[in-house]
C-alpha cells in the first residue's frame, strides 16, 4: 500500500502542509489532477483538482502549494506547458513583482491556457494550402 501511495504522488499531499490558490484558464488542453506546479521548474506543489464555471464556461483549476512557497508574489502568472513534444503538461508559474504574496484562497488572474498541437498544425496546414478549402 505505501508504494503505490509513494508511485501514484498521493503522499506528497498527505504529507505536507501548504496553501491553495486558483487558476482560471480558457483551455487546460489535457492537464491532469496530480499534474506538478513549478516555478523555474522546481515543483513546489501539483494540479488539486479541476471544475468548468458554468456561467463562463472557463475551468477553473485548484492549485495544491507547498508551505515552503509562501513568498510568491500576487501578480504572478501561470501557464499551461507540456512534458516534451508529446508529454504530459503540468502548470508553471512566473513570478511576478508585487510585495504581497499569494495565500489560501487566492486567485491568479493572469493565465496562459495550454497550446493545442492539433490546433497549431491545422493552422499551418490551412497556411500551406494558400487558405483554399476544397
Amino acid at each position: 500500500v505505501m508504494l503505490a501511495l509513494q508511485v501514484s504522488g498521493l503522499t506528497t499531499q498527505l504529507n505536507s502542509k501548504g496553501y491553495h490558490v486558483d487558476a482560471i484558464f480558457d483551455n487546460i488542453g489535457d492537464l491532469k489532477p496530480r499534474a506538478p506546479v513549478t516555478i523555474s521548474g522546481v515543483r513546489i506543489g501539483q494540479v488539486e483538482s479541476i471544475n468548468l464555471n458554468p456561467q463562463t464556461y472557463q475551468a477553473t483549476v485548484k492549485l495544491f502549494i507547498n508551505q515552503h512557497y509562501h513568498d510568491i508574489p500576487a501578480d504572478s502568472s501561470a501557464k499551461i506547458l507540456t512534458q516534451g513534444l508529446l508529454g504530459s503538461n503540468y502548470i508553471s508559474i512566473d513570478p511576478g513583482f508585487d510585495n504581497t504574496f499569494l495565500k489560501e484562497g487566492d486567485k491568479i488572474v493572469n493565465t496562459h491556457s495550454a497550446l493545442i498541437l492539433e490546433n497549431l498544425i491545422g493552422q499551418l496546414l490551412f497556411k500551406v494550402s494558400g487558405g483554399n478549402e476544397s
